[in-house]
């Protein structure tokens, strides 16, 4: 029997996305304080926000079962590396005028995730999805012909995402969604309030200096951070994976559009071409996915029938 789709379940990962679509309009109204700084202050805030749904949550012994608990912190450890990379070049593209290249390397991300299932995990592809990652590729080869140089914040987004995504797989069960972020936070913190001091010390920090509204905006970014990422996790409890892959090109679409539209961002025949190649992959991996959910559900209502 198929899975049920949860409407409210849909409902929360729609908003999940959208917001995550619109970040990199927050970022690029913090552009002023630079990468670095908007990425510390996001992990050392996001690492408040979390302690403070942890106490709400009373999930205080979940999150020291996590620290006890070797494999998981060292797992979570490893994806909190990734996700620093992933935050840094995320937030570089969006204050430096290159959205347009993060929303390609979100595009780009599940045939990447694909892709390192075969690398990492030995799976097995089906032909589409071979063809899929070819597609992919010769996108990435016009991309970097029309720029004239390689698309390293695609390919940097799309593999460091895809990467912690796999990590996240292998934690599972070990550690809850607050609780698999909080620690992921807590690690990278002490790295985050080091750099924060050094910034003080040097240049001096932005934050109360360039104005209200920028204040307001950079200690909005932990509960920015963590609001669409716990929605999400609670739409991935009630919904397929199936409806979740295709609800997830919402968030590069908007920024995408906001790219252009927005932030008056280039957009040449050349990247035009290499998004289309890409939405063309994306459509031959959406279609295979369908096509197989559908004969595993079918196979499997033939064996619960006694069909031999």
């Amino acid at each position: 029997m198929s899975e049920r789709v949860s409407g409210r379940g849909l409902v929360l990962a729609l908003v999940a996305y959208l917001l995550w679509g619109f970040l990199p309009v927050l970022f690029f109204g913090l552009r002023p304080s630079g990468a670095v700084e908007i990425v510390a202050w996001r992990i050392v805030l996001s690492l408040v926000f979390c302690l403070v749904l942890v106490t709400v949550t009373r999930g205080w012994g979940r999150l020291f079962a996590i620290f006890r608990d070797r494999t998981a912190l060292l797992t979570l450890t490893a994806a909190a590396i990734f996700i620093l990379v992933n935050w840094l070049v995320y937030v570089f593209a969006s204050v430096s005028g290159h959205i347009i290249e993060a929303a390609l390397g979100y595009f780009t991300n599940p045939i990447v995730t694909v892709l390192l299932g075969v690398i990492l995990l030995r799976e097995r592809l089906r032909p589409a999805q071979w063809v899929a990652i070819g597609v992919s590729v010769l996108a990435v080869v016009v991309i970097a012909v029309g720029y004239g140089a390689f698309p390293w914040i695609t390919v940097a987004l799309a593999f460091s995402f895809g990467i912690y995504g796999l990590i996240k797989k292998r934690v599972g069960a070990r550690a809850d969604a607050i609780g698999g972020f909080t620690v992921e936070t807590a690690v990278l913190s002490p790295l985050a309030l080091i750099t924060l001091i050094v910034i003080a010390t040097s240049t001096g920090l932005t934050v109360g200096t360039v104005g209200p509204l920028h204040t307001a905006l950079t200690l909005s970014l932990g509960v920015a951070t963590a609001v669409p990422l716990l929605l999400f996790a609670s739409a991935a409890r009630r919904l397929p994976l199936v409806y979740l892959g295709l609800v997830q090109y919402i968030s590069p679409l908007i920024q995408l559009v906001a790219g252009v539209l927005l932030l008056h961002e280039d957009m040449p025949p050349a990247r035009w071409l290499g998004f289309g190649i890409v939405w063309f992959a994306l459509a031959i991996l959406t279609v295979d996915m369908f096509a197989h959910g559908i004969r595993q559900r079918s196979a499997a209502a033939a064996v619960g029938e006694g069909t031999p």
